[in-house]
């Protein structure tokens, strides 16, 4: 049998359900977009016979216009919507679809969440039977929309349905913010009529009853490589809880902190169950057979799901063995935290995204309500943006000898023209000035997303462990190879092999020179820009200020506490020094300065440092008395000395104040200066404003009083700031088994100066056959067929080990991020068994600033 490839994987899915696609207009939701975007996705949906692709959230009428195939005589009469969250969530959009073409008889909704996983989920509206309810559902809701949609026919040309039309369960469970076109005459036709002008085929639709199918779709997710992936961003896979909120829990993004207490049916969060849904039909659409090992408490309650799950006709058929591995986040923090030398981490930090979709929602069952609807993680997409007009630079000659800018401008301008028939107003003057804003202000126009096939090249997966300099250097070499290819000579300067951003930017200006060299080598000069946005000011100083103090803290940590300390609170004072320096002068840049929420993150680091080294003392405290009173008092007055350049959520509620506070100082400074150039001359002249001087001291009293007041609110969400850091030290102690084994890992670190992570010490580990406190094995359907049945006449089957299978898989509870992916890679190649199949999967991709979110920023409780 051949290797496990996650990319191949994915497009067989696709070409599975191609019947399905021929023919078809084809939704996509953000989620999907996502996902099919790193896998290549859409030349073979093309290739399939898809009419077009197309945006669920953003769906509209002119989507049956934007057919890629001229073959097609009739209009559109299928649609198929491949969706990454729950129907409940997707039906205002599906019914959306369906409003804006009127010639559709047949609707395929393709699902990432089984039927169970509906069922299962809390605020889901649905049971047992989620697709025929569902199916039912959608029927209904359009066929009385139709209904709606002929009575007023009569009396409007066009119809606008908003959310006190829709008077079935799903919309009861739905805010139906957008309204709904139905009807030819929709007012977003352009020409007023059917795209096709075909009335009959309008008519032979009315008179039949929609038919709908549902059917489980579990492919999809972001493949960054063929051996590495992640859940859709904006998937209900990836946005639900894993963790509810109680004193063990730090974030909803994030597992608890293992204990060892094990969870009740009904404390099971939304996003174990699902995480646990995924895995299993992941495998049995690979045809694997797993042997399930669980290290942390939220990943033991995954694999009893899983086995659950599992059957003897599982077991029995055909399927390659492999290994799977569930792991917590919450067991190794520190690694996702650093900043470490990871090329594909300093760009996923240092580029834009694409905005999520904020009309989304958690649908709400009203008959029950739920703890679990509380709190929502957001997470940020994985469409990195990296923007195309840099390749236009202002130094290129303005002869109009390429057409290229203007070629862009004229296919920019005419698909975002309201009406066809529009006029170009704008494209004339932008003929020699393609850097101009109006070119980079395109929603996505211009901006490329990160793909992991680039016709069949995969350039993240070379990437993914290659630190900044190798990175910069294997981009260097692929556009060298592209300048070869086109027969375009680049003099290389300085010393062989060295590379500077400089370099590739006049490398990536000679490949972008006329169309056709721009479209066949966009996968490289997209990697290109990337590296040159990720390595230039202020990113690159930012980065390393970072770098420089967690090394600073790793050594510190291993002396004692007070010096620990020392650095925190130096940290702290140099931030509140930079805040003060940006906002006395704001002509002069910062570059490389820590801010005052990075130094919280340096504390979380300091702290998860100190209860590895120091697990004694965590019982009366990590630092002394004196030492974090010192470093509260610091953190108190850093908040209130530059309120306004401090958005921290565990600060919700004294909003106000605090910006009452920073109003006065900032008209102090105005007022200081128009007083200093008064004169002393008219000494006499306020000679009657005396009598006000005890109003003003009372206001003063106010003033104070008030100050004094927010102070103490301050003081008190500090004080409960550090019980959450307390938190974050104590994780070892909680769970002695676990933290035994964990601390036993610790013979595989070689060097306190470059820190692995969990990970790479646990393959270690497993691949040579160590046994680990805290690691569990779940045995499988024949297993504890044995366990029960044969092992009373001796027959018992012994307690595999993870590390004996060929394929391992193994899968973070919470996220992995791009410094991981090169340690286990490394793992690999230094352990006894370099020829093992490994697969790295986690719920999302997290960088230093994600964490930080997590814990203490948006998607953190309250």
């Amino acid at each position: 049998m051949g290797s496990v490839d996650l990319i191949a994987a994915c497009l067989d899915s696709i070409r599975q359900i191609g019947d399905e696609i021929a023919d078809a207009l084809v939704y996509l939701d953000a989620g999907t977009l996502e996902a099919f975007q790193f896998i290549g996705a859409f030349p073979l949906l093309l290739e399939l016979g898809a009419r077009a692709i197309c945006s669920l959230e953003n769906a509209s009428p002119l989507d049956a216009a934007a057919e890629w195939h001229s073959s097609f005589a009739h209009p559109a009469r299928k649609i198929v919507v491949i969706t990454s969250r729950l129907l409940s969530d997707a039906h205002r959009y599906i019914l959306r679809c369906l409003g804006n073409h009127g010639t559709i008889s047949h609707c395929t909704v393709l699902t990432a969440i089984s039927e169970v996983g509906h069922s299962a989920y809390v605020d889901s509206p649905f049971g047992p039977d989620a697709f025929r309810e569902y199916e039912t559902l959608l029927t209904q809701d359009h066929e009385e929309l139709l209904k709606k949609y002929e009575k007023s026919d009569e009396h409007k040309d066009t119809t606008f349905y908003t959310g006190k039309d829709f008077t079935s369960d799903g919309g009861r469970y739905s805010n139906w913010e957008s309204g709904v076109h139905y009807g030819s005459n929709s007012e977003s036709s352009p020409t007023k009529k059917d795209l096709f002008a075909d009335e009959s085929s309008q008519l032979e639709t009315k008179g039949k009853r929609l038919s709908v199918t549902v059917t489980h779709f579990p492919m999809i997710f972001s493949p960054i490589s063929s051996r590495t992936f992640v859940l859709p961003s904006e998937g209900t896979m990836a946005e639900s809880c894993l963790s509810n909120h109680h004193e063990d829990s730090l974030s909803p993004g994030l597992p608890p902190i293992s204990t060892g207490r094990s969870f009740d049916g009904d404390e099971i969060p939304p996003g174990v169950t699902l995480t646990a849904q995924f895995l299993y039909h992941l495998a049995s659409k690979m045809d694997l057979k797993l042997d399930i090992f669980s290290l942390g408490d939220t990943s033991k309650v995954i694999g009893k799901l899983m086995m659950d799950m599992s059957s003897l006709y599982d077991v029995g058929r055909n399927k390659r063995s492999a290994g799977l591995l569930i792991v917590d986040r919450t067991l190794d923090l520190l690694t996702p935290c650093f900043h470490g030398d990871s090329f594909l981490d300093r760009m996923l930090s240092s580029l834009t995204r694409k905005e999520g979709t904020s009309s989304y929602f958690v649908s709400k069952n009203p008959q029950t309500p739920s703890k679990h609807s509380e709190a929502t993680v957001k997470r940020i997409p994985l469409d990195i943006k990296v923007p195309f007009e840099k390749v236009f630079s202002k130094e290129e000659p303005k002869s109009r000898t390429s057409m290229l800018p203007e070629s862009i401008m004229s296919f920019v301008s005419g698909w975002n023209s309201a009406e066809v028939e529009s006029e170009v107003t704008w494209l004339p003057d932008y003929a020699d000035k393609a850097h101009d804003d109006k070119l980079s202000s395109q929603h996505g126009s211009l901006n490329g997303s990160f793909l992991s096939n680039y016709a069949g090249v995969c350039y993240l997966e070379s990437l993914l462990d290659r630190g900044a300099k190798d990175g910069l250097m294997l981009i260097k070499k692929w556009l060298m190879e592209a300048l070869q290819h086109e027969k375009l000579s680049f003099p290389s300067k300085g010393r062989q092999g060295a590379a500077s951003v400089s370099e590739l930017h006049s490398m990536v200006q000679m490949l972008s020179r006329d169309q056709l060299s721009l479209v066949r080598n966009r996968g490289v000069i997209q990697l290109a820009l990337a590296a040159e946005m990720a390595l230039q000011e202020p990113q690159s100083s930012r980065w390393d200020a970072f770098t420089s103090a967690e090394r600073i803290l790793s050594v510190t940590s291993a002396e004692t506490t007070q010096s620990l300390a020392s650095e925190l609170r130096d940290f702290i004072n140099t931030s509140t020094s930079v805040e003060s320096h940006k906002q006395a002068n704001k002509t002069e840049s910062s570059q490389g300065l820590l801010s005052f929420q990075d130094v919280l993150l340096l504390t979380i680091i300091g702290y998860i440092l100190a209860g590895e080294n120091f697990p004694t003392s965590i019982a009366g405290g990590l630092f002394s008395w004196e030492d974090e009173r010192s470093l509260k008092d610091i953190v108190v007055d850093s908040i209130l000395d530059r309120p306004s350049s401090v958005k921290l959520r565990f600060l919700v509620g004294l909003e106000n104040e605090l910006e009452a506070k920073a109003r006065p100082k900032d008209g102090d400074k105005s007022n200081d200066s128009i007083e200093a150039s008064k004169s002393t001359d008219d000494f006499d002249d306020q000679w009657d404003s005396w009598g006000d001087d005890d109003d003003n001291t009372d206001d003063q009293k106010d003033e104070a009083y008030g100050d004094m007041q927010l102070k103490l609110e301050v003081r008190d969400r500090v004080d409960q700031l550090f019980k959450f850091f307390h938190n974050l030290s104590s994780m070892r102690l909680r769970n002695q088994t676990l933290g035994e084994g964990l601390a036993a890992l610790s013979r595989f670190e070689t060097d306190i100066y470059s820190r692995k992570g969990l990970l790479y010490k646990l393959l270690l580990a497993v691949l040579a056959r160590y046994d680990i406190p805290g690691l569990e094995y779940h045995s499988s359907a024949v297993g504890r067929l044995f366990k029960s049945g044969l092992g009373r006449f001796g027959l018992g089957q012994s307690k595999p080990s993870f590390g004996d299978q060929s394929i391992l898989i193994v899968f973070v509870v919470g996220g992995i991020n791009a410094l991981e992916v090169r340690e286990v890679m490394k793992a690999i190649s230094d352990s006894s068994r370099p020829d093992v199949e490994l697969i790295l999967g986690g719920t999302t991709l997290l960088t230093p600033d994600d964490m930080f979110e997590l814990m203490l920023g948006s998607s953190s409780f309250s």
